[in-house]
């Protein structure tokens, strides 16, 4: 249990309760729920942040967290914060301690996955050549990377091909489906893509077996051997959170089972498919899946794996991010992930593939390195298109559209997706950005929790509207006429109409206030143990009321995170806090301008490892005037 900290009772006036002091905000009732007939007051009275956010009360049940706490033997705090993740009971200790042993279900439950397991299978004791056609994104690489490397472990020549984004787009077609057959594949896998390309794949129909291994929103399965999609109609696994590596892994897992049944592994060994979660985590995070159940598993595991640094591509791509271990889900999401994608956005189509498949240190560090300048041309060629977009969504935004929709003859088609990010997180609504090129518009969205974007764009293309799209609910792809792009955004603003009623920026949900002096290495180091953090697990933000700026300053050569150590307001304790990507916001104003001004900070508190010394720190996402 953590101690009474009587500073921190004291400077939030809370009860002495050891785990009160440490989880409950001031003048908040004894459940971390607010009572029925109390109004949803903002945190501290917080209704406009200098972020511009509404912040509120991230509630659970008290009840539950306390009974976790005494079951598990943990402090208040973590039982606390788990049972705000809407996490049971029963399931506490396979959350802090997520095993596959405990999680990972029989891959059979998946509709198609016994008949391709049978086909697989059947290549491996032909020594078969399979084709595999993936994708340009993060996914794409590591499910191509995860089957292509298991085939080859058993013995299966294989063929691989992702797309070029700008010249052949999303998903097999049929002159590189032809090329692959007269290279001579008589198995055809298509990974994280082929759900919504019918019509591609009838160019290879009675010529080679085709399985998919995808997990986009599907109407109808191709007319192929096998699809495998927890996302297609008649599906009744309840898998539909995984991406398409861990459809792919399940697949390694029930092929193998296949083999073993056989005797296959009798007089040889078999492959270790458990090595391949660092893939598996990677493209987790990178594709935004919910990091609960079965996904915390395979990610928890599959960093472990990862920290291992055995794969040659991923250690090279560590060394020139600079990630420091331990390695963490931001390390995919901020570190690996964005260099990967940069190749498939603005350079060649198969580079991220070729880094995970190569298994020669030399060629690792070539290709990490030209993946690091990929990206850097990314985030300029972004920068240039940002600003315009941000302008133009705003003016819609102003004109109360449910779904913004902007568009440029300039604009570069790889980056689309990302800048359609931006103005989502600017503006909280659904957001589509397009480049225009001969009279055709070709876009990217992205959206809320709550608004299934993807679903509006299927039903778009239904429609007649669009020429190509799908996607699923937070992200989608699409083209259409140029003429055309009022009528889709009117379809868009009707479907999605219920963004209207949102803020124009999200709220921002708080965990609990701490006084300086309680944000302890103590207490990081339990919030740490809900780790790792993302879509569906979010990092608890704590609020540090009323704290004081001693000093604050720009550090990088850029100038783009601030270091500032904070008081609170009695002095004393004194804790670092860091802004990234500061910019010129008000928030970084009001840390630089006005030393000594009460804040009330908000952030997440991190135990930090610098020189072989652990600190605790606190990251800034969030400030308002106290």
């Amino acid at each position: 249990m953590l101690p009474a900290s009587p500073l921190l009772a004291a400077s939030l006036a809370l009860p002495a309760s050891p785990a009160l002091a440490a989880i409950l905000p001031a003048g908040f009732p004894a459940s971390s729920a607010p009572a029925a007939s109390l109004p949803a007051a903002p945190v501290l009275g917080v209704a406009r942040s200098l972020s511009g956010r509404r912040w509120v009360w991230q509630t659970g049940e008290e009840r539950v967290g306390l009974a976790i706490a005494q079951r598990l033997d943990l402090p208040e705090i973590v039982g606390r914060l788990l049972a705000q993740r809407g996490v049971g009971i029963d399931q506490a200790a396979d959350f802090l301690d997520p095993t596959l042993r405990a999680l990972l279900p029989d891959p059979s439950v998946l509709a198609d996955m016994d008949i391709a397991a049978a086909r697989l299978a059947a290549a491996v004791r032909q020594g078969e050549c399979v084709a595999v056609f993936g994708d340009y994104d993060v996914d794409g690489a590591c499910s191509a990377a995860l089957m292509a490397r298991l085939l080859r472990g058993l013995g299966c020549p294989v063929l691989t091909h992702v797309p070029d984004r700008l010249t052949e787009g999303y998903g097999p077609n049929a002159p590189a489906l032809r090329d692959l057959l007269g290279r001579g594949a008589g198995l055809i896998l298509c990974v994280d893509c082929g759900t919504a390309a019918a019509e591609a794949l009838a160019a290879v129909q009675g010529r080679a077996d085709v399985i998919v291994l995808d997990h986009h929103v599907a109407e109808t399965p191709p007319p192929v051997l096998a699809t495998v999609n927890p996302n297609r109609p008649d599906d009744r696994s309840g898998l539909g959170d995984l991406c398409a590596t861990a459809i792919a892994f399940l697949a390694g897992v029930a092929l193998l089972r296949v083999l073993r049944r056989s005797g296959f592994f009798d007089t040889r060994p078999e492959p270790d498919l458990l090595g391949m979660l660092d893939l598996v985590a990677l493209a987790s995070v990178c594709d935004v899946m919910r990091l609960s159940g079965l996904n915390r598993a395979l990610v928890c595991q599959g960093l472990k794996v990862m920290g291992r640094r055995a794969r040659p591509g991923i250690a090279a791509l560590l060394e020139v991010a600079q990630a420091r271990a331990p390695l963490n889900a931001a390390t995919c999401g901020y570190a690996l992930g964005p260099r990967i994608n940069a190749a498939g956005r603005i350079s060649e189509a198969d580079l991220g593939l070729r880094l995970l498949l190569t298994d020669d240190v030399a060629e690792a560090a070539a290709i990490a390195a030209t993946l690091d300048a990929v990206n850097r041309q990314r985030q300029e060629i972004e920068a240039g298109m940002l600003d315009a977009a941000l302008r133009d969504a705003a003016v819609q935004a102003e004109a109360g559209h449910a779904a913004l929709l902007v568009c440029g003859a300039q604009w570069h088609p790889g980056v689309v997706g990302i800048v359609a990010g931006r103005i989502k997180e600017r503006f909280n609504r659904p957001a589509c950005v397009a480049a225009l090129a001969d009279g055709m518009a070709k876009g990217s969205g992205r959206s809320v929790p709550g608004l299934d974007l993807g679903a509006a764009v299927i039903a778009a293309r239904q429609a007649g509207i669009l020429t190509t799209g799908g996607g699923h609910a937070m992200a989608a792809g699409f083209s259409l006429p140029q003429e055309r792009l009022a009528e889709f955004q009117a379809f868009l603003d009707q479907r999605l109409a219920a963004s209207l009623a949102l803020p124009g920026a999200a709220d921002l949900a708080v965990a609990a206030c701490l006084a300086v002096p309680g944000a302890t290495l103590d207490l990081a180091r339990q919030v740490g143990r809900l780790a790792p953090f993302g879509n569906g697990n979010e990092e608890p933000v704590f609020v540090l009321p009323r704290a004081r700026v001693v000093r604050a300053d720009r550090l990088g050569r850029e100038g783009s995170t601030i270091r500032a150590i904070v008081e609170g307001e009695g002095g004393g304790a004194r804790l670092k806090a860091l802004l990234f990507r500061a910019g010129e916001s008000d928030l970084a104003r009001a840390l630089l301008e006005r030393p000594g001004t009460a804040l009330h900070l908000a952030g997440h508190l991190r135990a930090e490892s610098w020189n072989g010394t652990e600190s605790a720190g606190f990251m800034l996402c969030d400030a308002a005037p106290a």
